[in-house]
């Protein structure tokens, strides 16, 4: 695909290194900085400053990454006589990366990112890292994990900042941590499972020691210390060692000694919220707490961070704002790009639950905001599918509202690629007809990828869904989609060819991502398909002892299982391209045991159809009960061990 290069001759007030990241940003909107062109005048300004009458162009910035977002403007801006744009941020907006659930993302797949982010306007980068980072002298923290290395790291915090990125480190100081403490090297630090051990020197010199290495490749003076969703804390080998504690004082004392470390290395931290407000509800949940500042232990100099991924209403957002500002004076926020529920994201749901909470934010005077992309259970869904949620975040921050064409524009010109089928992608999770309370959305393509041909425990939630047509169609979409993403994609090789001596050829990279992200749901598709279809009639088929009827069916499991083998190959070449190799172990085995399963059932349908050995399917014959049914609907199922068996 031919793009055109235009020439700037900048002038004025340029941020440090900006001719460096010109080469790195300029080709992806097909400008490049020279020495004779149309002049550019740079100013600075109270934000992004864009300014256009006939060749005379000036653009401002208050922050470094804002004139990165004026010159994404200015593209869009190109064939107009007049134009002019002034944004001011209503909040600093970063982006949460998880690098903890199996897939660690490639040094050269995040400063991919980062060009998209310095496009959109993003502050801020964070790499969510519970043990994958090199801690020294600490070989069981990230073993065969992907960790991040002290040289990697350092190089990636010096391109962020080369496009005006801060890259903030992110770990966990007291709970999360089960793949450092799962170790029997590493037991003495171990409370529970997943919270290390309190009051324990040993466990503080461990901190000290993590702390220090996550910070000291990065630039930015402040850190991230988790501290969320610590479940048990003291009463593991703590109650055994020093009896019952108020959870309040352990948790506040713990945070004191960790606050000494960071300010021993000069570092201002921030933490989540949750474990303050779970103290202090009745149920050990989040949103019913309402913790008192003279009892919840506050520790001074230790910024709150609340999260929330989950409610519609910007009344409930702005309540539990209001709740944290009796704690602290300036609350952060996260909210969350559903990339956690399958291998499908949710963009119903992201952004059902987005625009409330960041509207909420920009009424209370949110100062940060940061959206997270989580990969609980395997990290299934690709990461190159949060882009548009990121979009969702910064143009929020720019504009203060959502305008989904707005969007679409915006998208394509940071990301290189169609919004639209992104948008599509929340049908994987959604049959029509299958409705879900609020707070959990239905995962459908997790639980129908993996659910068991013999053990079927979603027949009775999906009965009487039109699941096979709905999956047909998807496939029939998306293999379009993949077609044209095949072609984009050679045609912008083509062009990288001919511009060889560009640090990046106009979106190559994007058309390439787009196009294996595009065959990956091509085929996904395909499998839920061919499953529904098994699982729509083989339970009928037998109880009716209809034996034409389950032969044929059996007969077309061989089908089956080609397409989750070329569905494994599709995943493992994105992941690939993506992710560094670690965590694929996982995805592998579940699609090994998918097709183990398949094969078994082809097996004994057919020997149940023609009456050989003792065959008798009884699995097939049980009543079906309900699983997932609410009141208002379906949950989903979000963990791989709860869809494919009721064994352990």
């Amino acid at each position: 695909m031919k793009q055109e290069i235009d020439y700037l001759v900048f002038n004025g007030e340029l941020p440090a290194q900006f001719e460096e990241a010109m080469a790195e940003l300029g080709p992806l909107l097909g400008f490049v900085s020279a020495s004779e062109g149309v002049p550019v005048e740079v100013c600075r300004a109270k934000g992004v400053l864009v300014e256009k009458q006939g060749q005379h162009i000036r653009l401002g910035w208050h922050q470094p990454v804002q004139l990165y977002r004026a010159l994404s403007l200015l593209r869009e801006a190109w064939d107009l006589e007049d134009y002019h744009r002034e944004e001011e941020p209503c909040f600093e907006i970063g982006m949460m990366f998880d690098v903890s659930r199996n897939a660690c993302l490639r040094p050269d797949s995040l400063r991919y990112f980062f060009r998209c982010m310095a496009l959109m306007g993003f502050d801020v980068g964070m790499l969510y890292t519970e043990d994958t980072y090199e801690v020294p002298d600490e070989p069981y923290i990230g073993y065969m994990r992907g960790r991040y290395s002290q040289e990697e790291l350092g190089e990636l915090d010096g391109y962020a900042a080369l496009l005006g990125i801060e890259l903030i480190p992110c770990i966990q100081t007291l709970g999360h941590l089960n793949r450092v403490l799962h170790w029997p090297a590493m037991a003495p630090y171990a409370d529970n499972d997943e919270v290390i051990l309190t009051d324990s020197e040993e466990s503080y010199a461990l901190l000290r020691r993590m702390v220090q290495a996550a910070s000291a490749p990065f630039r930015s003076r402040r850190i991230h210390i988790g501290m969320d969703e610590a479940d048990g804390i003291g009463l593991g080998t703590h109650l055994a060692t020093h009896g019952y504690e108020d959870p309040h004082a352990i948790m506040r004392r713990h945070l004191l000694r960790v606050k000494e470390i960071t300010d021993d290395l000069g570092l201002k931290p921030m933490m989540w919220s949750d474990m303050y407000f779970r103290l202090s509800s009745p149920t050990n949940g989040y949103y019913d707490g309402d913790p008192q500042p003279e009892t919840a232990g506050l520790v001074p100099g230790v910024d709150l961070v609340y999260w929330d991924y989950y409610h519609h209403k910007e009344s409930d957002y702005a309540a539990m704002l209001d709740k944290h500002q009796r704690l602290t004076p300036k609350p952060l926020f996260a909210g969350g790009i559903w990339t956690w529920a399958g291998p499908a994201p949710d963009y119903e749901k992201t952004l059902a639950t987005t625009i409330p909470a960041l509207t909420a934010c920009q009424k209370a005077g949110v100062p940060f905001v940061l959206a997270t992309a989580w990969g609980d259970d395997g990290a299934e869904t690709n990461l190159l599918t949060a882009l548009p949620g990121m979009q969702v975040y910064a143009e929020f921050a720019y504009t203060g509202s959502y305008d989904p064409d707005w969007l679409a524009q915006r998208f394509q010109t940071c990301c290189g690629m169609d919004i639209h089928p992104f948008w599509g992608l929340s049908r994987f999770n959604r049959v029509p007809g299958m409705e879900s309370p609020l707070r959990m959305p239905v995962n459908a393509a997790k639980f129908l990828l993996y659910q068991d041909p013999l053990v079927q425990l979603f027949a009775q939630d999906t009965q009487g869904l039109a699941m096979t047509r709905h999956y047909e169609a998807l496939a029939t979409e998306y293999a379009a989609y993949a077609a044209e993403a095949c072609s984009l994609y050679k045609d912008s090789d083509s062009t990288e060819k001919n511009m060889s001596h560009l640090t990046h050829a106009p979106h190559a990279e994007a058309d390439k991502r787009y196009a294996l992200v595009m065959d990956f749901y091509a085929k996904l598709a395909r499998v839920l398909a061919s499953k529904c279809s098994w699982h729509e009639n083989i339970k009928e088929a037998v109880t009716q002892e209809d034996k034409e009827q389950a032969k044929a069916l059996a007969e077309g499991l061989l089908e089956t299982i080609q397409q989750v083998e070329s569905l494994r190959v599709s995943w493992r070449t994105l992941w690939q391209e993506i992710n560094k190799p670690y965590g694929f172990e996982i995805i592998d085995g579940r699609m090994g045991a998918l097709r183990a399963r398949l094969e078994t059932a082809h097996s004994r349908v057919l020997a149940w159809a023609y009456n050989q050995a003792d065959e008798s399917l009884p699995e097939l014959k049980e009543p079906a009960l309900p699983y997932l049914q609410r009141p208002g609907g379906l949950a989903g199922c979000y963990g791989w061990t709860d869809i494919v068996s009721a064994c352990r």
